[in-house]
């Protein structure tokens, strides 16, 4: 077997062997590229490996979708690859599979995104293929039906699925007059209602330079990355017609709102506002969320709710960034009878982290993992381009991979006491119940946190 082949074989799979091809003790070095239509990309540049791996996304994401067609943006990720210029679905999906080529698109309430990954002796017709399915895509009837029932067979499963209900009807009650309320897979309804002039409207309006954001890793330098994004992404529309999506005010007053499922457990999802990732308290608000929720079993709600007392399966906290709103949510699932219970230790571990904060020696556990695991997301290409896309997005500076783990290590016990004051309100969780006897369930919850007191206590 030659050594293209194999390297082919890779591109296939993973990518795993692009993992040892920056150490983990090295930063990547990240290049600002600009073409000559003045499209922008952060480039990390490697020829170790002759593997290319281009990420790129359009600020809006699902959040846009008309109302009625809710899931529009994810069912346009499911048939860009199906079908483009005169290649059809069949023709355009051999063509990637002949080349090792591996191309997909997302939908996420922020963002419409896609990735590509070549070997270099294919980028050409990488490059090409990728142009088609941005710029010409088909939206044939065979490939919208076939997509349309994939998405409607998710839809049903996912209404069996307590965590899926939980967190859609979470999103729905803490925006009720803003997009974020919108589902990104959609409903039975919308989909079924989604017309292939609504596909072609989406790719014509946007696809835009304006929202564009890119990132790249991997066998090519910059001025070769200059024709490659002319080529590829020069031939949309400047900017798109659609409004932008506005900044949000989330429904935050400790209210309990119960779903009633037929299901052997009861699961939750409760949270309140976050913290901007612009915030300067941004990096202590991650430690804090770490040390209380995030840290798997080495965090106190893990610890508190599951070890100590066996009330719960599973229980978590995490900080979400949306581009309009921030926010810490969590979960926990459990036996019906334990719920009350679990949930009165879960706002007792905010009050208390709020009240008095993490001990050093957790600060110091939590640095020491932070810091320890960053390097390990450079494991691949995809995951590097993937991060210098996600740079971008959250609005970082260029030398972010540099700096990070000196702002985590910058973070003092002081910091963090202050910013669990300024973040923890457990009077203020919006807690959503789902289970058998989730009305009563929620009663009984939301008496609890009545009298619990609150964050300032």
């Amino acid at each position: 077997m030659s050594i293209r082949t194999t390297l082919r074989a890779a591109a296939t799979g993973l990518g795993l062997l692009l993992v040892a091809v920056w150490p983990a003790q090295a930063i990547v070095e990240v290049q600002r590229v600009v073409s000559d239509q003045g499209i922008e990309a952060w480039l990390a540049e490697d020829h170790t490996l002759p593997i290319i791996s281009l990420q790129f996304a359009f600020r809006g994401g699902s959040a846009q979708d008309p109302q009625e067609r809710q899931g529009l943006a994810n069912m346009v990720s499911g048939l860009l690859d199906e079908g483009a210029g005169e290649l059809d679905s069949f023709a355009f999906q051999s063509r990637l599979q002949d080349l090792a080529i591996d191309l997909r698109f997302s939908a996420s309430l922020d963002s419409f995104s896609g990735s590509l990954r070549t070997i270099s002796d294919n980028r050409e017709d990488a490059y090409e293929l990728l142009h088609l399915a941005l710029t010409q895509p088909r939206f044939d009837d065979e490939p919208v039906e076939r997509i349309r029932s994939q998405i409607l067979t998710g839809l049903r499963f996912d209404a069996q699925d307590a965590n899926k209900v939980a967190s859609e009807a979470w999103f729905e009650a803490a925006f009720p007059d803003h997009p974020y309320r919108k589902r990104v897979q959609g409903t039975a309804e919308s989909v079924q209602a989604i017309t292939a002039a609504d596909l072609r409207d989406f790719a014509a309006t946007r696809l835009n330079r304006e929202d564009l954001v890119v990132g790249v890793a991997g066998d090519i330098t910059p001025d070769e990355l200059k024709q490659v994004l002319d080529r590829v992404f020069g031939g949309l529309p400047q900017s798109s017609p659609l409004a932008k999506v506005p900044d949000a005010s989330p429904d935050f007053t400790g209210r309990t709102v119960a779903v009633e499922m037929d299901i052997p457990q009861t699961v939750a999802v409760f949270g309140h506002g976050g913290i901007p990732r612009d915030d300067p308290d941004f990096y202590a608000a991650y430690i804090l969320n770490y040390i209380l929720g995030g840290g798997g079993f080495s965090s106190r709600l893990m610890e508190e709710v599951r070890e100590e007392r066996g009330l719960a399966y599973s229980v978590y906290s995490y900080l979400y960034t949306l581009d309009h709103a921030a926010l810490m949510i969590g979960g926990v699932a459990t036996q019906r009878a334990r719920f009350e219970t679990s949930m009165e230790v879960i706002r007792e571990e905010w009050r208390k982290m709020a009240a008095a904060g993490p001990t050093e020696g957790e600060l110091a556990d939590a640095k020491t993992y932070l810091t320890g695991a960053f390097p390990l997301r450079f494991s691949s290409t995809p995951a590097i381009a993937g991060i210098l896309l996600s740079m971008q997005l959250d609005e970082l500076p260029i030398d972010h991979l540099e700096t990070r783990n000196a702002q985590v290590e910058a973070v003092t016990i002081d910091d963090v006491k202050r910013v669990a004051q300024r973040l923890l309100q457990p009077q203020n969780l919006l807690v959503v119940v789902v289970g058998k006897a989730a009305e009563e369930a929620a009663k009984d919850a939301a008496g609890t946190a009545a009298g619990g007191g609150s964050a300032s206590n």
